[in-house]
């Protein structure tokens, strides 16, 4: 089965028990609105949610946003009915669900055999994609295993919240740490996150950033991300939406570029010769590859 592809620039948190936020959450213009199950739901609230959450997948009008439901661990006591009340009353109005703390292959292999049956037996007339959250030093550990576990699987997403508490690390309330540190403490594991996902031909999301008000820092931590290869950032308030939408969308200059890059490498391919020169520098099948990542994302996201 082919994968979907789709607008992740930002991923837009929304408590699935406090249904009087999902209309402002749907509508603040996120790629994708995921109604969270887990942790942003107190457990004794969390099997109530259910319903609200299929109610709004089913009764608003989302537009163009992906509609996304972010389940409960699998290996929790809630996991299953996430996914067989959800699925079942939401039906063909949910697009994505989030597997957290994924672990290994195994976790994705059970949610997406408990999908493939759901499926079938309800008739579904299109399938549910996954995306899974590397929050665990087991799952960064195992990664290369996880993202290769199901073929529904659309993206990886690094959480630094869970994987700092899972490291042991000492760090602040946004995940960064205490003391004076050289460079990005998460690199290593945003590295080995995006290499995973991209080896595997699907996307990589950046980890949530909790200090919604300082908008300055969440661009700069979406620029780097973007620098990385991630496609998108988890926003946590819909403040983040617009930062995260303009920084991983390419520039009009960025396009132009793209198109006269690749337009002067087809001029030197006609003419036998596999490198050229553009604006002084010089031009060759790595750049196309580079200009045609370029192109691929302003055709998805309509640019």
């Amino acid at each position: 089965m082919a994968r979907v592809v789709r607008p992740r620039r930002s991923e837009l948190a929304t408590p699935a028990s406090n249904d009087w936020m999902f209309a402002k959450s749907v509508a603040a213009g996120a790629d994708l609105v995921f109604l969270d199950l887990e942790d942003a739901c107190a457990p004794a609230e969390r099997e109530k949610a259910r319903g609200k959450a299929a109610r709004a997948l089913r009764e608003l009008d989302w537009g163009a946003t992906t509609r996304a439901i972010r389940m409960n661990g699998v290996d929790t006591r809630w996991a299953y009915g996430d996914v067989i009340e959800v699925v079942t009353e939401a039906r063909d109005a949910l697009d994505v669900i989030i597997v957290p703390k994924v672990r290994r292959g195994r976790d994705v292999w059970w949610v997406d055999t408990l999908l493939t049956q759901l499926e079938e037996t309800l008739g579904l007339g299109k399938r549910i994609g996954l995306e899974v959250l590397i929050e665990e030093t087991e799952g960064l550990e195992n990664v290369g295993e996880i993202v290769r576990a199901s073929d529904r699987l659309e993206a990886v997403i690094f959480g630094a919240g869970d994987f700092s508490a899972s490291q042991g690390a000492r760090v602040d309330t946004n995940f960064d740490p205490f003391v004076e540190y050289p460079g990005d403490m998460w690199h290593y594991a945003r590295a080995r996150v995006v290499v995973a996902a991209r080896s595997a031909g699907i996307d990589a999301i950046d980890a949530p950033f909790p200090n919604y008000r300082d908008s300055d820092a969440y661009r700069v931590a979406c620029d780097r991300a973007a620098a990385m290869g991630y496609v998108g950032k988890w926003a946590i308030h819909p403040a983040q939406v617009e930062v995260a939408n303009t920084v991983f969308s390419p520039t009009p200059q960025e396009i132009e570029h793209a198109r006269r890059l690749v337009a002067a490498y087809r001029e030197a391919e006609a003419q036998g010769r596999g490198a050229t020169g553009l604006d002084g520098m010089l031009v060759d099948a790595a750049h196309l590859r580079h200009a045609a990542t370029i192109a691929q994302t302003a055709d998805l996201l309509g640019l």
